[in-house]
């Protein structure tokens, strides 16, 4: 028995136990290590998708299942052990047959209450970086030399000459971090977006718009920002480093090219995907397909009654320009979550008359309050106390969904407490608010909706003031030549209607690229299924299909802000390159065909 007083002992210890429980395919013994209430949250390295046993019973069956593949072995601490408030963490390093992997595990006790592995590199396919970085040259006289650029002119040949192995649709942030994480581990990627630049997808958008997120939490793969970066990126700044990122890493893309149609090949085991390029449609031919068309599909267009009447601008938040053309004119903005308030703002800024409708009471935070109360891994003091972006990735991962709710209610009760005039002066207008179905903020909000909140970066000052006007609790009726009429009957005049009325799912894209028979296959994306609004159960634990295989074969979903794409796209090139090696993987814990 380890001196309990000794972390590290402890820890190590169990370790020990788990590794030889494992090791002699012992899945009892492997249960027999967790507490009563327990989470072995798996990223890749036992189970090849990502997924989170809850409870002993799964634990047990995901050992039977995964322990004599996995052969894991080589659990070490990789760095002491910490004792607090009767729980031991502790973080370690291990092996498995295919790969390298990083976890941590809680004890209360000498018994895990929560275990996170996660998978971090492939064995014979390790990432070259500081001493097994490239020469980049061959030194000495060589005729008929192969150049950098000569590489890079073949690189651009890339569905032309020779197919990719994965094809990624949608070239923002998400799709470029993925690609540069593939790049790196020598899969064939290709890179399309419709727009004409990388980028574009950020400088098309209102000139007033910045990242809501700060800095330290939305660092792209392998090129942090520089530490003069400003706390909230403005949207062109973000647009222009996401075009100087796909040049650095050196990302294969084909901009100004539009995804027409997919549909796969199940005897061959590939995709034929149209692209339509300068004006030629091109067929293309990979063996998977990502979907990086960003966190939301299709926007929701409400087609109001009267609309063909109405003689001012009716259009959707995505294709809103600035307000710098409605000066001195009536502009109604229909929604309340962030597009909703940014747009209000951006419009009140240069002289508009704003009104805001409504419709359903929305979750406010300050962004000040989220980062000294939501994100304390994502900051100033995180960086000098050694937790950098990554690090910060996996301590934030360590802790499984189905324990939040009791970690959050907390953090939105001081942050009420604090910023409690505030939410007075918004009720007071008439806003409508609320706090999650559960009082657990935006911490869960996000994940189970994607929508529904707003974090304020100083709309709401304007709305508490009466500066831009509000009808709450409140829809549209219909549309008259000049005016919004809404469901009591309050007429709104009207030259600007702005719908920022969100967006479909992300398997619309699925619907409208491949088929909806498709899309109703792989089910819902996003989501944990908490049985709360917009987020139907059953539960599930993990966001649905994101980043990980799905009930169609060769189909991937990739998406989030950017600390989930930055983390996330890591398990998804992994997956995807385990693939293309052939290496000899199965998926533990998700409804997939046998061919997955």
């Amino acid at each position: 028995m380890q001196d309990d007083t000794d972390p590290d002992a402890l820890a190590q210890a169990w370790l020990d136990r788990f590794a030889q429980a494992l090791s002699s395919g012992d899945a009892p013994a492997v249960e027999a290590l967790f507490a009563p209430e327990c989470w072995w949250r798996d990223f890749v390295a036992f189970t090849w998708t990502i997924a989170t046993a809850e409870d002993r019973p799964a634990i047990r069956a995901r050992a039977a299942v995964t322990a004599s593949a996995t052969r894991a072995s080589g659990f070490t601490l990789d760095r002491p052990a910490v004792a607090k408030g009767g729980t031991v963490e502790a973080w370690f390093r291990f092996e498995t047959a295919l790969g390298r992997g990083i976890g941590q595990v809680r004890l209360v006790g000498e018994l895990a209450r929560t275990l996170l592995t996660t998978l971090r590199e492939l064995k014979g396919f390790e990432e070259r970086s500081g001493p097994t970085r490239e020469a980049g040259t061959e030194h000495g006289a060589i005729r008929n030399r192969h150049t950098w650029a000569d590489r890079r002119a073949d690189d651009a040949r890339l569905g032309l000459d020779r197919q990719p192995y994965c094809l990624i649709v949608g070239g923002g942030q998400g799709g470029l971090g993925l690609a540069a994480r593939l790049k790196r581990l020598g899969v064939p990627t290709l890179v399309i977006d419709s727009l004409p630049r990388p980028g574009d997808a950020w400088r098309r958008r209102y000139r007033s718009l910045c990242l809501h997120d700060p800095v330290w939490y939305d660092h792209m793969p392998y090129l942090p920002f520089p530490e003069h970066w400003p706390v909230y990126t403005p949207k062109d700044k973000m647009g222009d480093w996401l075009e100087a990122y796909a040049s650095i890493m050196e990302i294969d893309g084909w901009y100004g090219a539009a995804c027409r149609s997919a549909a796969y090949d199940e005897r061959r085991g590939e995709w034929t995907v149209a692209v339509e390029r300068a004006g030629e449609t091109l067929e293309l031919r990979p063996t998977h397909l990502v979907l990086a068309t960003g966190l939301s599909g299709v926007p929701n267009e409400p087609d109001y009654p009267g609309a063909e009447r109405f003689r001012g601008i009716h259009h959707h938040s995505s294709r809103h320009p600035g307000g710098a053309a409605f000066a001195g004119q009536r502009c109604v903005v229909v929604g309340a979550n962030n597009s909703a308030h940014d747009i209000a703002a951006d419009l009140w800024e240069h002289g508009a008359a704003v009104t805001m409708v409504q419709r359903s009471p929305t979750l406010v935070v300050r962004a000040e309050s989220l980062q000294r109360h939501g994100r304390p891994l994502y900051s100033e003091a995180a960086v000098a106390a050694g937790i950098d972006a990554d690090r910060a990735d996996l301590i934030a991962a360590s802790t499984p969904y189905a324990l939040l709710p009791g970690l959050l209610r907390p953090v939105m009760r001081r942050i009420r407490e604090e910023d409690a005039a505030f939410y007075a002066a918004l009720e007071k207008a008439g806003f409508l608010l609320t706090f999650g179905e559960d009082e657990t903020g935006i911490g869960l909000m996000y994940p189970r909706r994607a929508s529904g909140y707003y974090i304020d970066v100083g709309a709401s000052g304007l709305i508490a003031s009466g500066e831009i006007g509000l009808a709450s609790g409140r829809g549209v009726s219909h549309l008259t030549e000049d005016a919004v009429v809404l469901d009591d009957g309050t007429v709104l005049p009207a030259d600007l209607v702005v719908s920022a009325t969100g967006y479909g799912p992300m398997t619309d894209w699925a619907a409208r690229l491949i088929s909806p028979e498709v899309a109703g296959r792989v089910g819902p994306c996003w989501g944990l299924g908490s049985g709360t609004a917009r987020d139907p159960g059953p539960w599930h634990g993990e966001l649905h299909n994101m980043w990980t295989p799905t009930a169609q074969p060769g189909l991937w979903f990739h998406g989030g802000n950017l600390q989930q794409s930055r983390h996330f796209s890591r398990y998804l090139a992994l997956q995807l390159k385990a693939r293309y090696e052939g290496l000899p993987i199965a998926v533990h814990g998700a409804r997939l065909p046998a061919s997955q």
